[in-house]
């Protein structure tokens, strides 16, 4: 969740803090500001322009009363102490202006620490909990007068999760950035130092990068940085240079991310197809941690462990995982799964899972990332930049990963004969071409859109892998077109939600489990006889019978039971898009949304 950009060593600090702002709006905000460093020698001041809104506000204010610095940050706000105001936006200053923080995450003891303050003589212009660490640093100033000490005390004194970055009227030639379970990067440029939230901010000036790791705090300069550890210990922080190009985060043809993505995934199960596996001896027992898609794919990823390896396994929301009994785990895996490698909730969830005595893995997308860095083996997705909010493309590579990481533990633990070995290898070469297929008709899901675009209310519906595809459309269609969808086991509608049913409801029913095909047609019977309208997803074979009681039937390549999850929610992610399109939503930026869940 936020952004944050800051630079040294700038021709046009504005610029570049604007430029690197606009690169992760993907992860939602509702305010944006910088703080430039203006002026020299004795005029030397900061100056501050934020608003509540969107980047274009941001940049029409800066036309308006432009500023000229060198070095600046700069922070696009996703709220969470206090609405999105101006007031409220980042980035906050102490009371003498001298000093100038953004921040990511979430300081846990932020009420106390602002009455202890407040008692003091602090005076608070906002509801944010960053204001508490401008006033902290500014009170160890006035005890250190320098930054760096001022900075290690205020961090010893609060709890939570961060990401910092401070500049300092008195030290005009540097930036101080600080991470605790909230992601910074630092970017190595030629005369310039850069800090930023994520790697495609700073990819337009630098591909050589730093990572900072939990309890670091780094000084940035134009020509070096310092990095101390959590015992602050100057520490060497090796660098990395970036493969990838920033067109692969830009939209090219597209005119959406979310579109761009989607029609990626193809080549993203490609790349994964050809990939290695991560090393890891088969399991005795998993316990799955992940959450919102990430929890979905997990879902499918307990049955088809059980299918193919014949390992039980357990799936856990990370978020009630964190409040479970601390019950051992000796001799579980614990495998974290997250597009970002660095979802708060995901990571405490996996630490937990260690200290109760389970081995962690994990299966992320981004590499160097937190729980990448937690995990003792890490899958990689392959899946490349994500940018929409929605993740399209990250679900399936999940889904891939769990399917070959099933079908290697079952070869090991002779669950799979060799024959069958071959058998899949066969299977998973066709799939991408699959895929293909299964993404190429746009139009048909426009129409049916167009003849459904606004449905007091839409149940998704399936049983065994069909639920976990039916809670992931469901997840698409609500947080992109902002209709009321929900997802439930097909067997669960007796059960309380066919009270709902009336003749404006939308049922889609997901049956592409072939031994359980009949069972959802009874669930079809019971929403159609009282009146709902009912779009069918099935495979190719079982298409004539779900015509006789479907209004509408969708269908799909025939292909194994266990690889049906990955292809038919490639229609039910075209769907949600096209209504929301329709509808005129924010499609790669859905309200309230975040792409980087870094808070509770």
């Amino acid at each position: 969740m936020c952004g944050i950009m800051g630079v040294v060593g700038a021709d046009d600090a504005v610029r570049v803090l604007v430029d690197g702002l606009q690169h992760l709006s993907y992860r939602g905000y509702d305010a944006a500001g910088v703080a430039v460093m203006a002026g020299r020698d004795g005029q030397r001041r900061i100056e501050i322009r934020k608003t509540a809104g969107t980047l274009d506000k941001l940049k029409s204010l800066l036309s308006g009363q432009p500023v000229n610095g060198r070095i600046g940050i700069g922070h696009t706000r996703w709220a969470t102490h206090g609405a999105p105001t101006d007031c409220n936006a980042h980035p906050h200053t102490d009371k003498s202006g001298k000093l100038a923080v953004v921040h990511n995450g979430i300081i846990e003891n932020e009420r106390v620490l602002r009455q202890k303050l407040a008692a003091e003589g602090f005076e608070f212009r906002s509801q944010t909990d960053t204001e508490v660490v401008a006033h902290l640093v500014s009170k160890y100033l006035g005890e250190t007068c320098d930054l760096h000490c001022a900075l290690r005390k205020t961090l010893d004194v609060i709890s939570g999760a961060y990401a910092l970055v401070v500049m300092y009227i008195d030290e005009p030639d540097r930036i101080y950035a600080a991470r605790k379970d909230s992601p910074l990067v630092i970017g190595l440029g030629q005369g310039a130092g850069y800090v930023a939230s994520d790697i495609p901010a700073l990819l337009p000036h630098t591909r050589e990068m730093l990572l900072l790791e939990d309890g670091d705090v780094a000084r940035v300069t134009g020509d070096e940085v310092i990095v101390w550890d959590r015992n602050d210990n100057i520490t060497v922080r090796q660098s990395k240079t970036i493969m990838w190009d920033q067109e692969a985060a830009d939209k090219g043809e597209h005119t959406t991310f979310m579109d761009k993505e989607m029609d990626e995934q193809a080549d993203a199960a490609a790349r994964l197809l050809a990939a290695p596996l991560m090393r890891h001896e088969a399991p005795s027992r998993v316990v799955f941690v992940g959450c919102g898609s990430a929890y979905h794919a997990s879902m499918v990823g307990r049955e088809l462990l059980g299918r193919l390896a014949g390992i039980p396994s357990d799936v856990m929301i990370a978020s009630e995982m964190r409040y479970e009994p601390e019950l051992s785990l000796e001799g579980t895996l614990c495998l974290a799964v997250s597009q970002s490698g660095e979802t708060a909730d995901t990571l405490a969830a996996l630490r937990q899972a260690k200290r109760r005595g389970a081995s962690a893995a994990a299966i992320v997308n981004a590499q160097d990332s937190s729980i990448a860095r937690e995990a003792e083996a890490v899958q990689w997705m392959h899946a490349g930049p994500e940018i929409a909010v929605a993740t399209t493309k990250g679900y399936t590579t999940q889904l891939l990963a769990l399917l070959r990481l099933s079908l290697e533990w079952g070869r090991a633990n002779g669950r799979l004969s060799a024959s069958d070995a071959r058998e899949w290898e066969g299977e998973l070469g066709k799939l991408p071409e699959l895929m293909r297929g299964a993404l190429a008709d746009r139009e048909r899901a426009e129409r049916f859109a167009t003849a459904h675009i606004a449905p007091r209310l839409v149940f998704f519906i399936g049983r065994g892998l069909d639920y976990a595809t039916a809670l992931e459309g469901a997840l698409k269609f609500k947080e992109i077109s902002y209709l009321n969808a929900e997802a439930y086991a097909a067997g669960e509608l007796k059960h309380g939600p066919i009270a709902l049913i009336e003749s404006d409801a939308l049922v889609v029913a997901v049956c592409t489990q072939s031994r359980l095909t009949a069972k959802t047609v009874s669930n079809i019977r019971e929403v159609k006889a009282r009146g709902a309208r009912v779009l069918a997803l099935c495979r190719e074979s079982d298409e004539a019978g779900l015509r006789a009681e479907a209004d509408e039937v969708w269908t799909l390549p025939d292909a194994p039971d266990e690889v049906m999850p990955l292809l038919a929610i490639l229609p039910l992610q075209r769907l949600a898009y096209e209504t929301a399109i329709l509808r005129g939503c924010s499609v790669d930026k859905p309200r309230n949304l975040a792409k980087s869940v870094t808070v509770e």
